[in-house]
């Protein structure tokens, strides 16, 4: 999904695209902290269920489109039984991802200054109704989800395509994400990678990166 946006002067690095994971990034994990919170009802680690999950919403083929939000929940019951119904905790897993506003904020100020943001997200059909919520697509340039586009950020091809899709040398990206193995798998493609862990500490690398003054969100 492109978005028309004005002219805008062209940046002082080589760089030209930052692209952002959703969840953890942009927005808070809803996924992993339902589940973390329902593993503990179980009484099990509160790492167990959302690793667990990870793992049936790839291996159902939920994630890259191939499968049904159903088999994703049917696959997961059997590998841990939970009772709760599916409709209440997908309600929560949505209601959870709430989205950082400080971040959409970084992301138009970037903008601004001429580079061309992108969403690089493992979301599901989640992603778009999520949108639908919080109406944040219209902050980017480019939308990549894994639902559509048949392949995760498990596999490093993905960073292959998306770099031409976007017509670029992967050197002309850097991926932020709060997962340090997709961090990991970017770089292996030659983009620059970056872990997010707070707000404050990703303005000061991307300015490092970018050579250009940290950004105020004031």
């Amino acid at each position: 999904m492109m978005n028309s946006i004005p002219p805008t002067p062209v940046p002082a690095s080589d760089i030209r695209w930052i692209l952002f994971d959703y969840g953890g990034v942009l927005a808070d994990e809803g996924f992993h902290d339902t589940l973390a919170a329902l593993s503990e009802v179980y009484g099990r680690p509160g790492d167990e269920l959302p690793r667990l999950a990870m793992d049936a919403v790839y291996d159902s083929g939920y994630v890259t489109g191939h499968a049904s939000e159903g088999q994703f929940w049917a696959l997961l019951r059997e590998r841990f039984p939970f009772t709760e119904p599916e409709v209440g905790i997908h309600a929560e897993i949505l209601r959870r991802f709430r989205l950082r506003r400080e971040m959409l904020v970084l992301v138009d100020r970037l903008r601004e200054r001429g580079f061309l943001t992108a969403i690089l997200s493992d979301q599901t059909d989640w992603l778009e109704r999520l949108d639908h919520r919080d109406h944040f697509f219209a902050h980017f340039d480019h939308i990549f989800n894994s639902y559509h586009l048949g392949k995760g950020k498990r596999d490093p091809g993905l960073f292959d395509e998306v770099a031409m899709a976007l017509t670029i040398a992967p050197s002309q990206a850097i991926f932020v994400d709060d997962n340090p193995e997709n961090v990991h798998r970017a770089v292996s493609r030659g983009f620059h990678g970056v872990h997010y862990e707070q707000t404050g500490k990703l303005i000061q690398t991307l300015a490092s990166l970018l050579a250009i003054p940290a950004i105020s969100l004031a």
